[in-house]
């Protein structure tokens, strides 16, 4: 099968599981659903859990030679070599899924030789589905979605005091956003103009980022590194044991160029 028509492939088939996926989560969301907490406090509900076996079971029944990498399960499968692989966040934005704000979204990408063919945020509390394809733009429930262009201000989200670092002539020109629990949604809220852009702090792993990056660099914008590249996913930190990234900026234009400035000459805190 030709490239282009896998990935089109690929995307409907990631999209009509992460729907179903967010049906699950959305069956637990305002229910009190049980709560585990993980190494590293971050915590874990009955909700993730039901919507990763959910996608897990779809997802490789529909591609069995694909790899597979989440926040919650691992793949049992032998290791073998694998092209393709599925990566999800059954819940990004646990957080706020507890709490009971609706800025919470199921994550689901393909990637293969390190970068996203195919993306999907499904935020079914708030009744959006916004998906992309390489080369073929992002959109959102169906309409095309565009990072902000160079009009101002510049809606930023950010840690306290790093807006601060931004050059003088700058500063009148940025107004800081309110947090978002969900990295992912943040992302996206850049990909279609809500948000100018936003630092993200380092430790993200590929489930948090893959889907949204794909979004985000399709509505024209991007998710690069301190040193201004773009991020490759499925590359095992073998010291740590897991898919994590460094200090990061999505963002576009002159706001990325003097965002990535701020992270290239501070240790991110």
């Amino acid at each position: 099968m030709p490239e282009n028509d896998q990935n089109r492939a690929d995307l409907d088939l990631i999209r009509e599981a992460a729907i179903g996926a967010g049906r699950v989560a959305l069956s637990f969301y305002g229910q009190s659903p049980q709560i585990w907490l993980k190494t590293g406090n971050s915590p874990v509900t009955e909700a993730d859990l039901a919507a990763d076996k959910y996608l897990k079971d779809v997802l490789l029944t529909a591609r069995p030679d694909y790899g597979w990498i989440s926040e919650e399960t691992l793949d049992e499968r032998i290791d073998s070599p694998r092209q393709r692989f599925f990566v999800v966040d059954p819940i990004d934005g646990t957080r706020a899924f507890i709490e009971g704000v609706d800025v919470w979204c199921v994550s689901v990408a393909v990637i293969e030789n390190g970068r996203p063919v195919a993306g999907v945020l499904e935020c079914p509390a708030r009744h959006e589905t916004i998906s992309a394809l390489p080369g073929e733009g992002a959109d959102q429930n169906g309409s095309p979605i565009h990072a902000q262009a160079e009009s101002r201000p510049f809606k930023v989200a950010a840690p306290g005091g790093f807006l601060n670092k931004l050059p003088e002539s700058f500063l009148g020109s940025i107004e800081r956003a309110p947090h978002i629990a969900s990295l992912a949604y943040r992302l996206a809220m850049v990909a279609r103009g809500d948000l100018a852009g936003t630092f993200v702090r380092p430790n993200s792993h590929d489930w948090d980022l893959a889907a949204a990056d794909l979004i985000l660099s399709e509505a024209g914008g991007n998710v690069l590194t301190a040193k201004g590249k773009a991020l490759t996913y499925g590359l095992r930190n073998t010291q740590r044991g897991d898919y994590r990234h460094g200090a990061l900026v999505a963002a576009s234009g002159l706001l990325m160029d003097n965002m990535l400035n701020i992270v290239a000459d501070t240790a991110f805190g």
